[in-house]
């Protein structure tokens, strides 16, 4: 399974935090991109200055054909079309578009490292997994997904909110 991370904490012209999570995943769909679940939105604060705005986050499954590569340079052209400028680490951003797990393949290379190596510390990406693939492990740790979220420390267990609202797609 290919499990991916769409983040935004800034509006655009294409409107706010959500309408950008949105659009990110129409143009993956309009990119040939299948999408097998998508999971609520969950909001957090940014990360690690939090007098950034809130981070909207939603996570999916997909099925994709070509390779690892090809689909990181689509998720950076539809990143780049909805506005997304790189600046610092970690600064406000538009749209953030993160392969998580690529059919569980361990790579490491100048552009991608599969798992992305951070997934298992971060609250916004392990709760939509507990959502839409309960039954995920990490490729290298062998961990699923609860022992994963009960090994974060309270403070990123409790600094999360699961939105009961649904993300707009056109299929």
């Amino acid at each position: 399974m290919i499990h991916l991370n769409i983040g935004s904490n800034l509006d655009s012209k294409h409107g706010s935090r959500f309408d950008n999570i949105s659009l990110a995943i129409n143009l993956l769909i309009y990119s040939k991109i299948k999408i097998k679940k998508i999971s609520n939105y969950y909001e957090t604060p940014s990360y690690p200055n939090r007098k950034f705005p809130n981070f909207l986050n939603v996570g999916l499954i997909i099925n994709y054909d070509d390779s690892h590569l090809t689909l990181l340079r689509k998720i950076k052209l539809i990143e780049k079309k909805l506005g997304r400028v790189k600046t610092k680490k970690n600064d406000p951003r538009i749209v953030d578009i993160d392969i998580i797990d690529f059919n569980s393949e361990i790579k490491k290379g100048i552009d991608l490292n599969l798992p992305h190596p951070k997934c298992h510390l971060r609250n916004f990406v392990l709760y939509p997994i507990l959502q839409i693939d309960p039954n995920w492990s990490h490729p290298i740790l062998k961990k699923n997904v609860r022992f994963l979220i009960n090994k974060l420390s309270q403070k990123f267990r409790i600094e999360i909110t699961r939105l009961n609202k649904n993300v707009n797609i056109q299929l």
